[in-house]
């Protein structure tokens, strides 16, 4: 896996398909408190086009990494839902696409003054914002079913609401899955009282299935290229999470629950 150059070899850079890149960043080496190693980025390049999916954490620039790797296409820039790890690099970017439901939290500055106390000394990198991300230039909303057409290659939004209230995943026309946080291995976040969004979301998810078998599923975090048993698992881990309810120990930087099962770990607000 190659690191680019470009940023202090901060951003791991791995060319996946021809049209199709991940870019890395180490979220545990930014605050290990988060119980995660890796933020993935995507970058989905048609013919006319190409899409990034989401901006990461906004330590080190981002747009030049995409430059290169785009050259002359138009740049589309999507956030799978609003936060800290996911928006950081926005304002780099002209526009930002975002589902309606969290428009409003990308369209004024974010307060990241809770890594302030990381352990890491990288982040006082964040210093010289005031630890404090600046809003999108501007901001068109998306909504389920819309397409995004890339040339050649296509993108369906699909709603899936339950890690926060304007999650989207992605469909290419070539049956890459892209779910944000949706799902992925790892530390799951998780609301308790909307356990039920989450499992409708992530069955609608497995529906897809049904249609097109040879679907690869593509998290924001930790392992890729996975496959629909990482759906079923978690279905069958959030299902059980009232039975092991006893054994959860509290966080509190987090502020919430840390419960796990042999699969995953769960922060439970």
């Amino acid at each position: 896996m190659a690191k680019s150059t470009n940023t202090q070899h901060w951003f791991e850079v791995k060319k996946i398909k021809e049209y199709l890149h991940v870019i890395r960043e180490r979220l545990d080496e930014i605050d290990p408190r988060y119980l995660t190693t890796y933020t993935n980025l995507y970058l989905i390049i048609g013919t006319h086009s190409a899409l990034l999916i989401d901006t990461g954490c906004g330590l080190f620039p981002l747009r030049p990494v995409i430059k290169d790797l785009i050259l002359d296409k138009k740049l589309l820039v999507l956030n799978t839902h609003s936060h800290f790890d996911h928006v950081g690099g926005n304002s780099e970017f002209e526009t930002i696409l975002i589902h309606k439901e969290e428009r409003r939290l990308i369209a004024k500055p974010h307060d990241i003054s809770f890594l302030s106390s990381s352990p890491k000394e990288i982040v006082k990198r964040f210093e010289t914002i005031n630890y404090q991300f600046s809003p999108a230039k501007e901001i068109q909303t998306i909504e389920h079913d819309e397409i995004i057409d890339l040339g050649e290659l296509s993108v369906r939004v699909i709603h899936t609401p339950g890690h926060s209230p304007g999650c989207i995943s992605l469909l290419t026309s070539r049956c890459e899955l892209f779910i944000g946080d949706t799902a992925h291995y790892g530390t799951m976040f998780l609301t308790k009282n909307t356990f039920p969004t989450s499992l409708k979301s992530i069955a609608n998810l497995l529906k897809l299935f049904h249609k097109y078998e040879n679907i690869e599923i593509y998290p924001a975090h930790e392992d890729f290229a996975v496959g629909k048993e990482l759906l079923e698992e978690l279905t069958k881990g959030i299902q059980n999470i009232d039975n092991i309810w006893d054994s959860r120990i509290r966080n509190d930087f987090l502020d919430a629950w840390l419960i796990k099962d042999n699969k995953f770990k769960y922060v439970i607000f």
